[in-house]
């Protein structure tokens, strides 16, 4: 295996296996394993692997792999489709509040169902940004949501 391969491999284990918070915790969690990282690759390895930061209870924020977020995964007291808050539209292009801090947790999932109605989104602390494929309707992409998310409440 190569050196970059075994740094992605204990990367996700580590942020499986450990809350890390920020990038300086998983650098030092990786030199107490003989693996040197500075912040800017890192930063690559992330978007290599998909990682994603999640509220976390005592924590505030921790990192996950987007491929342990699930719908149906609890955060706290709340499901994921209790943060959202609502969606609104203005033509292709779709916005959805939710509380602050799981915006991105609800792209990665958005974005992981490949859907025929998004083309992609762009996540903040609070907002998405959905641009919506040529054609799709916003009753299909509400359809949509409703299914990824069956906690979801009125929008």
């Amino acid at each position: 295996m190569g050196k970059k391969a075994e740094r992605l491999a204990l990367i996700k284990r580590i942020i499986t296996d450990e809350k890390i918070g920020s990038q300086e915790e998983l650098i030092k969690s990786l030199a107490v394993k003989g693996i040197r990282a500075t912040q800017s690759t890192l930063s690559r390895d992330f978007k290599e692997i998909n990682i994603s930061k999640m509220p976390h209870p005592e924590k505030g924020y921790v990192y996950v792999l987007a491929e342990h977020i699930a719908p149906h995964q609890e955060l706290g007291t709340s499901n994921l489709g209790d943060a959202i808050l609502g969606v609104k539209f203005s033509g292709n292009m779709g916005v959805i509040i939710t509380k602050s801090g799981y915006a991105n947790a609800i792209a990665v999932i958005v974005d992981g169902r490949k859907s025929s109605e998004i083309l992609g989104t762009v996540a903040g602390d609070n907002t998405i940004i959905m641009v919506l494929r040529e054609g799709a309707t916003h009753s299909a992409v509400v359809n949509m949501l409703r299914e990824a998310f069956p906690t979801l409440g009125n929008l």
